[in-house]
């Protein structure tokens, strides 16, 4: 797959640059390296918050050939007692992690002006969520497959297309919406591959569930201080956004403990259990 060909000039030292330099990339272990890079140059305070250009549009970021995308219900069911589907669990867990190396790199390069820790909050994230996929791809190897042998789908980036206008809502609906699904749903998925005798598979989901609390922290706290900013009420809006974006929708049941850690109010988690309850009736 050829690269985007989207290259606005930004100044060689400018994180800005290093963050398109990194969607842009489709090869793997090359987008997985120059995220190393540009995140190693950040923490070293060898790059800028210098920009030449405003934030282009990118329809879509760098990706290999291989998976095809195809819509959520084509994908194939499979069962964790085969081989082969413990490989498609970890194959769409890496595919969520691929995806959020761009997420976070997009947080980065598109939302300009904001203080200095929201660049190193998501220059950690890009970096981490790295690991994770570096983590996966590994596992995946060692039980005969790779990133790319089974079909998957583009939700998450069609997300970041809806919210690039505006951080608040970024904020609002990809970490703490897309990202906090990770919390409820991957404990179950790892008693399920330890149920399978796979506990390898399982303490690599227990790191990736550690980091992701933090990840959707983040996001709470840019939430938050967005609509501090602009005189907002965060509990009134959040359901707001649910219903404008999500029509007001959001899976259950909730990992309420790694919620309330991730930065959710007590408020907001009785509004989602309110919405789940709604959705049964």
């Amino acid at each position: 797959m050829n690269e985007p060909a989207i290259r606005p000039e930004q100044p060689s030292d400018s994180l800005f640059a290093g963050a398109l330099s990194c969607l842009q990339l489709c090869d793997l272990q090359e987008k997985l390296q120059r995220t190393r890079e540009v995140a190693a140059q950040w923490r070293a305070g060898r790059l800028s918050l210098q920009a030449s250009d405003p934030p282009a549009d990118i329809d879509s970021p760098g990706r290999p050939p291989r998976p095809r995308l195809v819509a959520p219900k084509a994908l194939a069911r499979r069962r964790l007692s085969s081989l082969e589907g413990r490989g498609a669990l970890l194959h769409a867990i890496a595919h969520i992690e691929f995806n959020a190396i761009n997420l976070a790199w997009d947080a980065v390069y598109r939302f300009r002006g904001m203080p200095e820790r929201y660049y190193d909050d998501w220059v950690q994230v890009a970096s981490e969520e790295a690991y994770h996929f570096s983590l996966l791809q590994a596992r995946l190897q060692a039980l005969g497959f790779d990133y790319g042998d089974f079909d998957a789908h583009d939700g998450l980036w069609q997300m970041a297309r809806r919210t690039a206008h505006d951080v608040l809502v970024r904020m609002a609906l990809v970490p703490r919406v897309l990202e906090a699904r990770g919390l409820d749903v991957t404990p179950g998925m790892m008693e399920r591959l330890r149920a399978a005798g796979d506990d390898a598979s399982a303490e690599i989901l227990a790191v990736i569930l550690r980091d992701e609390v933090g990840h959707v922290a983040i996001g709470s706290r840019w939430f938050r201080h967005q609509c501090e900013l602009r005189g907002l009420d965060s509990e009134t809006l959040f359901p707001q956004l649910l219903e404008h974006y999500m029509k007001g929708r959001v899976k259950g049941p909730f990992h309420c403990e790694a919620r309330l850690k991730a930065g959710f109010t007590p408020a907001e988690l009785a509004h989602l259990e309110r919405q789940q309850e709604d959705t049964l009736e």
